[in-house]
């Protein structure tokens, strides 16, 4: 109890002083800058010219700082005043989820925004990526971000949904648009595509720039606790019943009478990252009569992952290899992607070879990246300018 409570006051100290010099003008270091991430932007974090990262905490009673950033720890050095600090090394561009770690307690650093990631609320920081304007605000008609709650029948219980309206969906009312479920990974939830996804940016510059045809993105918490047993996960058929019952039993009804879409299967698509294209990949192939665009992103079911093995492509997609002329004719878009560095990529590239080798018809892409954020982003990007033409 009194380690947490030292901990909890050297935290409190911490904030105090971050805050603080958000407002204090000094000399930062020549070429950095601060990320949107920051809550201060004149404060640290700040990403230098090689994307490495100057941190800097105020705690003069701690005996040990480090920074946690994506797993790799970085030692800090206390300097006068009990202000720890230290540069890491050079990072990749995209979101990274990052905490302090003060005398052995793993805390968020109050000079960040927090989001939910690795199943708690985490620090991150965002480093820029020359090129990616569609994953910022542009000068283009905005579309809206909306959380609205539905009544679910396999939890018993109210849950909530994050839904994207395109820019013209409050003025053009005789309009119906068509609708993607998209789908976060493990450890994460439904504002993981909205917030660290930057969806809303992503569509909205999309649409501006007619790539993409307007449409409603709707992003729905999936670990789902049925009442009844079972939990919303498992890369397996019988693992992503609960969540199948969820999406196709209550949040796809709950849209279609709240929003104006279209109800017929071309007009829906289901894509989601890591355990969301586990999800997707199942669910989507498996109901062609509810979607007709497929899109997995960074799914470790073909390998990849701990548990991960021997995956049986016709087995898990009945008629994938054996009817697939049927199977093509059911789908409009069926889109794979994977992080170039990933551990999932060998393994991703193998299915989608004996995918084309038996005449499925299958995109892919690979981008730069680990299992990240920035390649999710890029795969949605993708993705969305194929649908619904």
């Amino acid at each position: 109890m009194r380690t947490f409570l030292l901990t909890f006051v050297l935290c409190a100290i911490s904030c105090t002083f971050i805050s603080a010099q958000g407002f204090r003008r000094e000399n930062m270091p020549e070429g950095s800058y601060s990320p949107v991430t920051n809550i201060n932007r004149n404060g640290y974090p700040r990403v230098l010219a090689d994307n490495s990262v100057v941190f800097r905490v105020n705690a003069p009673q701690a005996q040990h700082v480090q920074i946690d950033l994506g797993g790799t720890k970085y030692d800090m050095q206390k300097g006068e005043g009990g202000t720890w600090i230290v540069t890491t090394k050079p990072q990749v561009p995209g979101f990274h989820y990052y905490s302090l770690v003060v005398d052995g307690v793993s805390v968020s650093d109050p000079a960040s925004q927090t989001f939910y990631g690795c199943s708690r609320w985490s620090s991150a920081i965002e480093i820029k990526e020359t090129g990616m304007d569609d994953f910022e605000v542009q000068n283009v008609p905005h579309g809206q971000v909306r959380t609205v709650y539905y009544y679910s029948k396999v939890e018993e219980a109210w849950r909530p949904l994050m839904v994207y309206t395109p820019a013209d969906y409050d003025t053009n009312r005789e309009r119906n648009y068509p609708v993607v479920y998209i789908q976060h990974g493990g450890g994460e939830d439904h504002r993981g595509w909205m917030e660290q996804g930057r969806t809303a940016q992503i569509m909205d510059n999309l649409i501006a720039q007619g790539k993409a045809v307007p449409m409603i993105v709707v992003s729905a918490n999936s670990n789902v606790q049925s009442r009844n047993g079972g939990f919303g996960g498992g890369y397996s058929w019988e693992g992503m019943q609960t969540f199948r019952s969820e999406i196709i039993e209550n949040v796809i009804p709950f849209v279609e009478k709240t929003y104006r879409v279209k109800k017929d299967r071309r007009s829906r698509a289901m894509c989601g990252l890591s355990m969301g294209g586990g999800q997707s990949f199942y669910i989507g192939l498996r109901d062609p009569e509810v979607f007709a665009n497929v899109g997995v992103f960074s799914t470790g079911m073909f390998g990849g992952i701990q548990g991960a093995s021997n995956f049986d492509l016709e087995k898990e997609v009945p008629g994938i290899l054996t009817a697939t002329q049927k199977f093509n004719q059911q789908f409009d878009v069926f889109f794979l992607s994977c992080g170039e560095q990933d551990p999932r990529i060998q393994h991703t590239r193998n299915v989608v070879k004996k995918m084309r080798d038996g005449k499925v018809e299958v995109r892919f892409n690979s981008y730069p990246g680990d299992h990240e954020w920035q390649v999710w982003r890029k795969s949605l990007h993708e993705f969305a300018q194929y649908l619904f033409k």
